[in-house]
């Protein structure tokens, strides 16, 4: 039978023991372990055992790492926590049942077959194979090999260690090989193989033992070459973990157990080396870790040594070690090495050979002796290790406890057994480093060790230790505080709003302290400065305000005393207003409720009153005031425009008096404009033009709306849905000949006013064109008669007439315009005289009484109840000065024939002809004339007989004469042959 032991993390608690009970114990184990066991001892004697051994169960859980003891009825298992042995039957095969359980238990989900533990001799070759099915894996799974805990072995990969994988792809398996070659005894230990695929793991543990030759190297306490001796008592030289353990008060024990420092010091974490060393005495770890190293390699059998030298050597600081070797041929010649170099014969190196053996003496030793040692025999060598040991460093004179003030300073000592001797300092149990920034400083004199506290303060109170690697003490140190007088207290005070408040006091001691006021801190700032000299506090505000009046106090740091007093600040009544408008305006619409706060502040409650004009406002009515601690309210309820004005508030009290004017504007919207007149009339449009409203409401007018209507219609229509800036508006879209009434509304920011009266009514009608075809129809020395033709489009008002103005040359621009081929007069230049009063329905009409030479500029203008249509201008000035040319006859083709008519028969003959003169003189011959200016017609009726017709057209000016005569010749009895018709000049 095999017996494992486990160390156990967690015990149940002390119980008591009831007969007859069951009572189930959970042990926690370290690691979680699947084993299948039985209890098979309680304790020392087997018989009892077997009486036991069926009052209980034991089982573990492998997930939890637990061992669960159940059904316990027999009152001798009361200490089974301090005997109990978990053991592992190995005699004899478990029933099947139980193996193909604990198979199940240990079935991988991933490895399908798993690294075994194998064993290695020193120099051979070892692998390690692990396999992992492929068939739900969609790519290579990720396998690490470990050794140890954290080691992995892919960075140490090389000569001696080898990983390896492939992949069969019929059976598809992957397969990690790991080679071990030319193994080495410190290969040996504890290996793992992870493998992990996505969200899949799986481990498996291995151990590889690597055994020595059939020679094994002689045994050797190497745990004794580095552990720290003791002073003198029985338990000197053993290992003490009390250091690791809670603190305790050490005890007195028979037997302490063996404890391996090498095995210590491999479990522990790195961080914790140091103090391990430090603890068992140990001053070269690193070394000691490779020594022992190369201590476990195998020792072959030596033919020149009969006897060799020891694995290792042991001496004190100063002693003296001896060295011996027996040589199987006493011929040979010996060197000894010290780290390699040859050690030649000294005061300190004394070598003595006596028969086979030869003799290596080191005197007084020292640290620097501390090395490899070897001696060589020929071909042949055999080494040792020397190690020299510091002697236990002793606290001669320990701590004292100590009492002191706060700021003192303090001064912890105490001596060892040797100068600059390797000296930790502790506070409750937390190392102390001397850093240039830590306030605690370390000062070394020799033998004497002393912690230095510049300024003790109150968390300075603890319990500090000093520790060597032969002992340790400890002492308190007790940090109070000075007894404290108030020197100066504070006192109250009374100050105006705005004057200082200075609060001074003075204590005995120069501690720091805290300001409050009602209980709160105050912190310094801007406004409030504290001040710290010596003894002396300050505390000082340059401008009180109301708000500083309250109970002040100082405390002193780490003291339980206060020291207090009160401020009052007078404060003048004042009237706070930063609410209100520009000059204290408020405004509030016509018909709402003002209510009006005015915050208020005086010591005491100052007495309010309002007023408006000479009349006070009383607390009740539609008008009323209300006043209360901190404010006072001016209370409107339904406000109108006559409330508008200035209203006064005032404020009294024993300190002063403050008051205030508030000008209350009532705003409404604007009253209504008055009727807006037509003040012109198109087609289909007007212009319209309004007043502003004699009142804005007391906001000023945004703009207006217009509407208009039919005279005959109810319904109102608006004509703007941006509100018109102006007073002026020209509706459009209107019906010709239809009757229109227009109305406005003026806004502002309260609202739309009531519409205005309707303006009166009138007709949209248009003017009508121009005249056309406007001509001089003939021109004298003082007259010019004009011609033209009615407008194309007269419209539904009508035509009532004409009106003819003209204007002389030289008072308006004569520019021609390419494109009316007409001058662009300039209408403000323009001297237009209207040649007839009155309307004119007649398309000619002559300008009379205007001066011979001059020019004239002449146009027509139609009219009709829409107004004057736009002029049409005669193209050309106009002459006044009549035009005198010769007669000409212009004789029609049927009169060169010839006529034959009886005696007595009318001839009427109508012979055309053109001639200007002037209207001056008119002859006649027994004959009817009938002339115009342009052109003259000639008709004669003639009495056919014997006569002769002269016709003179003289020019009115004389200048020139001619003169168209016709003779017609007629004979009785006898047919007239022709007639001849001559024109002749004079």
């Amino acid at each position: 039978m095999c017996l494992q032991l486990f160390v156990f993390s967690e015990l149940p608690p002390p119980f008591s023991f009831l007969k007859n009970k069951e009572l189930t114990f959970v042990y926690c184990l370290h690691k979680a372990l699947m084993v299948e066991c039985w209890c098979h001892s309680i304790c020392s004697s087997p018989t009892l055992a077997d009486q036991i051994a069926p009052s209980f169960s034991l089982r573990s859980l492998v997930s939890s790492g637990k061992c669960i003891l159940e059904r316990i009825k027999h009152w001798l298992i009361i200490d089974i926590f301090l005997f109990l042995c978990i053991s592992v039957w190995s005699i004899g095969e478990s029933p099947p049942e139980e193996t193909e359980k604990h198979d199940d238990s240990q079935r991988s989900t991933l490895f399908i077959e798993k690294p075994q533990s194998g064993s290695v001799s020193v120099g051979g070759n070892i692998t390690f194979i692990a396999k992992v099915e492929a068939k739900d894996l969609l790519r290579k799974p990720n396998v690490k090999w470990f050794k140890g805990k954290w080691m992995d072995l892919a960075s140490k990969a090389g000569k001696h260690l080898q990983l390896k994988e492939s992949f069969e792809r019929h059976t598809k398996i992957h397969t990690f090989e790991m080679h071990i070659i030319q193994a080495k005894e410190n290969y040996a230990g504890n290996y793992r193989c992870e493998v992990s695929y996505k969200d899949k793991f799986d481990s498996c543990s291995f151990d590889l033992e690597v055994t020595e030759s059939s020679q094994a190297a002689p045994s050797i306490d190497i745990r004794s070459a580095f552990k720290r001796s003791g002073d003198g008592q029985d338990d000197a030289g053993e290992l003490d973990f009390s250091g690791l353990l809670k603190r305790r008060e050490i005890k007195q024990q028979e037997e302490e157990p063996e404890v391996d420092v090498w095995e210590l010091l491999k479990n522990a974490n790195p961080s914790e080396y140091e103090k391990i060393a430090f603890q068992y005495g140990i001053t070269d770890l690193r070394g000691m870790l490779k020594r022992l190293k190369r201590m476990r390699r195998e020792v072959k059998k030596s033919a020149a040594f009969s006897k060799g030298l020891d694995p290792a050597y042991q001496v004190d600081k100063g002693g003296k070690v001896r060295f011996m070797v027996e040589l199987a041929d006493p011929t040979v010649e010996l060197k000894w090495y010290k780290n390699g170099q040859e050690i030649r014969p000294s005061a300190k190196y004394i070598f003595e050979h006596k028969g086979n053996q030869r003799i290596l003496f080191i005197n007084n030793c020292t640290m620097t002796d501390d090395a490899r040692y070897y001696v060589t025999a020929g071909d042949e060598k055999c080494s040792t290790e020397l190690f020299v040991r510091d002697p236990p460093i002793l606290v001669t004179k320990g701590l004292e406890d100590t009492n002191t003030y706060v700021g003192e300073r303090v001064e912890l000592s105490c001596e060892v057994s040797e100068d600059d001797a390797n000296v930790k300092w502790f506070k409750n149990g937390v190392e102390l480093t001397n850093e240039p920034k830590s306030r605690y400083r370390i000062k070394v004199e020799g033998k004497k060790h002393t912690l230095i506290i510049e300024e003790a303060a109150k968390n300075d109170n603890a319990t500090y230790s000093v520790m060597t690697t032969g002992g340790q003490s400890e002492a308190k140190l007790s940090v109070d505080l000075r007894p404290l007088k108030i020197s100066l207290a504070l006192e109250d005070q009374t100050v105006r709003l705005g004057q200082e408040i200075h609060l001074k006091c003075e204590i005995s001691e120069n501690v720091e302290g805290k300001w409050y006021k009602n209980g709160q801190l105050i912190e310094a700032s801007d406004r409030v400065k504290l001040y710290h000299k010596g003894r002396i506090h300050r505390f000082i505000i340059a401008s009180a305000a109301v708000d500083d009046e309250g109970e002040y106090m100082f405390v002193p740091d780490a003291y339980n005393i206060n020291i207090p007093c009160k401020v009052h600040v007078v404060d003048p009544p004042k009237l706070h207003l930063d609410g209100l408008g520009e000059n204290n305006t408020v405004t509030v619409v016509a018909g709402t409720k003002l209510r009006l706060e005015i915050p208020i502040t005086g010591e005491p409650t100052p007495k309010v009153m309002w007023s408006k004009g000479d009349k006070w406002i009383t607390d009740s009515g539609r008008i009323r005031a209300e006043t209360y601690s901190d404010s006072s309210c001016l209370v409107i309820d339904t406000a109108e425009r006559e409330d508008s004005g200035p209203f006064r508030i005032t404020l009294k009290n024993e300190a002063g008096e403050d008051s205030a004017l508030i000008n209350i504007k009532v705003v409404d919207v604007p009253d209504p404009p008055q009727a807006p007149n037509v003040t012109e009339v198109g087609e289909d449009w007007c212009v319209m033009t309004w007043e502003p409203p004699a009142n804005d409401g007391g906001s000023p007018i945004l703009g207006y709306f217009i509407e208009r209507k039919k005279k005959q219609s109810s319904r109102w229509m608006r004509l703007n849905f941006e509100l018109c800036k102006e007073t002026t508006f020209e509706p459009k879209k209107m019906i010709e000949g239809v009757a229109y009434e227009v109305r406005v509304f003026a806004v502002n920011a309260i609202g739309t006013s009531k519409p205005s009266m309707p303006s009166k009514s009138f007709v949209p009608l248009a003017v009508t064109s121009p005249p056309t075809l406007l001509a001089v129809d003939s021109v004298t020395d003082t007259s010019v008669t004009m011609k033209w033709r009615p407008p194309d489009h007269i419209g539904a008002a009508g035509l009532d007439g004409y009106v003819v103005e003209y204007c002389f040359e030289g008072s308006i621009s004569t520019d021609q315009s390419e494109e009316l081929m007409e001058p662009p007069f300039n209408l403000e230049a323009d001297e237009w005289i209207v040649a007839n009063p009155e309307l004119t329905d007649k398309t000619k009409f002559t300008i009379n009484g205007l001066p011979t030479g001059s020019k004239i500029l002449v146009r027509v203008k139609a009219v009709n109840a829409a107004g004057e249509s736009e002029p049409r201008y005669h193209p050309q000035p106009i002459l006044v000065k009549e035009v005198i040319e010769p007669p000409k006859i212009r004789l029609p083709r049927h009169l060169k024939q010839t006529y034959t008519r009886r005696v007595g028969e009318t001839v009427n003959l109508v012979i055309p002809f053109q001639v200007r003169t002037k209207n001056t003189d008119r002859k006649t011959l027994n004959t009817h004339f009938s002339y115009a200016t342009a052109s003259y017609l000639l008709f004669l009726y003639v009495n056919l007989g014997y006569w002769t017709a002269f016709v003179n057209i003289l020019h009115p000016e004389g200048k020139s004469h001619d003169k168209a005569s016709g003779i017609i010749h007629s004979y009785l009895g006898t047919k007239i042959g022709h007639y001849h018709m001559s024109s002749q000049s004079n």
